[in-house]
């Protein structure tokens, strides 16, 4: 690896995370985009519908020369690092997990590219989920149009095909969006005091709309084996689950609760989240729009206090966004710290 090459990587990042960081921190809710594009909604409305711009500054020539020189960085900081990853090595293999991304023909280049090169690439299988099949880059196209109006659709297709092809690939089965980051030595950490036998699934909680609420699309969420072999059996079954329409993490939720599949609570030991339906910039400082208030099912905390040292997802991230959270999390260390594993998980009854 060339020193122009990773110094290129290291002032990038930096300089990324920080320019992120202080426009964020001072910017008000209308420069982020949040006032303009934000709906106030009252609780009885279908769910949460907001867009949240996070375009990235980089060019795609920027991007495109990050992706080709990350996986050389990443082999030679773990030889830099002597770093002792037989835990995650074993959960990897005793914790299996299948990551769906949602995506479209017209994303594979801008987004789902930095996310099969950055985080997906630790799933125990990768399958991209389009309207169009591509085998080149690979995804698998289902017969459902693209369009906001058409995710509920997309969903419940790409599990339903998840199943017919899959099943037995996986323990445990995430749905993501090619903005949505995953730290998966986290999620595997989480899923090794749950029971994949369950009908259970996890994510970022809204207690609107289904009885016993349902977890936000964009952050992720992740349905055990049980769950999907419910999902199997009673999914394309019209009164059990909506096959179209409305609003697609809601109408999932409504879905699992008519399955007998329970909501489940992926707080840490000190109560703090792990999945979350924003970037982390926004979760820290807490610029949230006003629905965020009444939909999220613990009040929408915000700070460093509230965000588990094992956070699972964030969404709304941009491609360079990526590209930091990769380096911040795997490649920059503070010389002479150590950092052990801590208890996090809950007890489970």
């Amino acid at each position: 690896m060339k020193t122009g090459n990773f110094n290129f990587v290291l002032g990038l990042s930096v300089g990324l995370f920080f320019a992120y960081m202080v426009n964020t921190y001072f910017a008000s809710p209308r420069t982020l985009g949040l006032s303009t594009t934000v709906k106030h909604m009252t609780i009885s409305e279908a769910g949460p519908r907001v867009e949240v711009p996070r375009d990235t500054f980089l060019t795609q020539e920027h991007l495109d020369k990050i992706q080709k020189i990350i996986r050389p960085v990443q082999f030679q900081d773990a030889h830099l690092h002597h770093d002792d990853n037989r835990e995650a090595r074993e959960l990897y293999d005793q914790v299996r997990v299948l990551c769906w991304v949602m995506t479209s023909p017209q994303n594979l280049q801008e987004k789902a590219v930095h996310v099969r090169a950055t985080w997906a690439q630790r799933c125990n299988k990768l399958i991209f989920i389009s309207s169009v099949t591509n085998d080149s880059f690979p995804t698998v196209g289902i017969d459902v149009p693209e369009g906001r109006e058409h995710l509920t659709g997309k969903t419940m297709k790409a599990f339903q095909y998840v199943f017919d092809h899959h099943f037995d690939d996986a323990d445990w089965f995430m749905k993501a969006d090619d903005d949505t980051y995953i730290f998966l030595e986290n999620l595997r950490y989480f899923l090794s005091g749950q029971n994949k036998d369950s009908p259970i699934y996890f994510g970022h909680h809204f207690k609107a709309s289904v009885k016993q609420g349902y977890f936000s699309g964009g952050a992720g969420y992740i349905i055990s084996k049980e769950a999907l072999k419910r999902f199997g059996a009673h999914g394309t079954n019209a009164s059990m689950c909506r096959q179209d329409g409305g609003a697609e993490d809601a109408e999932f939720g409504q879905c699992m609760q008519n399955l007998g599949v329970k909501v489940g609570n992926s707080s840490d030991r000190l109560g703090r989240s792990r999945f979350h339906c924003f970037d982390p910039a926004t979760h820290l400082m807490g610029n949230y729009p006003r629905w965020y208030h009444i939909f999220d099912a613990h009040g929408g905390e915000s700070g460093r206090a509230s965000i588990s040292d094992y956070a699972i997802s964030f969404h709304y991230v941009p491609p360079a966004m990526m590209y930091e959270l990769e380096y911040f999390t795997y490649h920059l260390r503070p010389y002479g710290i150590h950092f052990g594993n801590l208890d996090l998980n809950q007890e489970v009854t």
